[in-house]
């Protein structure tokens, strides 16, 4: 009697432990289809803000409540491909007009300071009219970023926006919040 109690007592042990696993796999899946998603950048088209192989958090939830900005770093499906996902700047929004000038950057004609980006940009781009729920992206590090300016399907839409780039999680002396 005894033994069978504790064979009982055994079992139930162990399926109170695989349902707590199955329980945190599910919540865990839920939280990196719909909220964040740890992901990192390949390349140096995002330098100096995003460096190589830097890891950070992207919150794929805020655009329900928020709209997509100006300024805004995000992960989206590239619009040549969109089997693979790139991480850029949004320069431009839907009905603004981006022209690129000596190196300079116009939105809706008026020329942006952008402190972020790593070197002076060189060459002349543009104007593009941007779509409604359509956005421009460049990277941070202008010439050497495929972006916008090069693409085929030079915007990218609303729906193929995954998320916003919200903090830096590695290297642990670069961790914070990402702008």
């Amino acid at each position: 009697m005894i033994e069978k109690k504790n064979e009982a007592n055994t079992i139930k042990e162990v399926l109170s432990w695989v349902w707590t696993i199955f329980l945190a796999f599910l919540i865990a899946a839920f939280i990196r289809t719909y909220i964040f998603e740890l992901v990192d950048v390949p390349t140096g088209s995002m330098l100096d803000t995003i460096q190589l192989n830097d890891k950070f958090i992207v919150n794929k939830f805020i655009y329900r409540f928020e709209p997509i900005k100006r300024g805004d770093i995000v992960v989206f499906k590239y619009p040549d491909n969109p089997s693979v996902n790139y991480v850029k700047r949004v320069i431009g929004v839907g009905g603004d007009v981006i022209d690129i000038k000596d190196g300079k950057l116009y939105i809706n004609g008026e020329l942006k300071y952008e402190p972020y980006i790593r070197e002076p940009m060189v060459g002349n781009f543009g104007p593009y009219k941007v779509p409604k729920d359509h956005f421009f992206v460049m990277g941070d590090n202008r010439n050497d970023s495929s972006d916008s300016r090069y693409w085929v399907h030079k915007y990218v839409s609303r729906e193929a926006i995954i998320g916003k780039v919200v903090f830096r999680i590695l290297p642990l002396n670069r961790i914070g919040p990402i702008k």
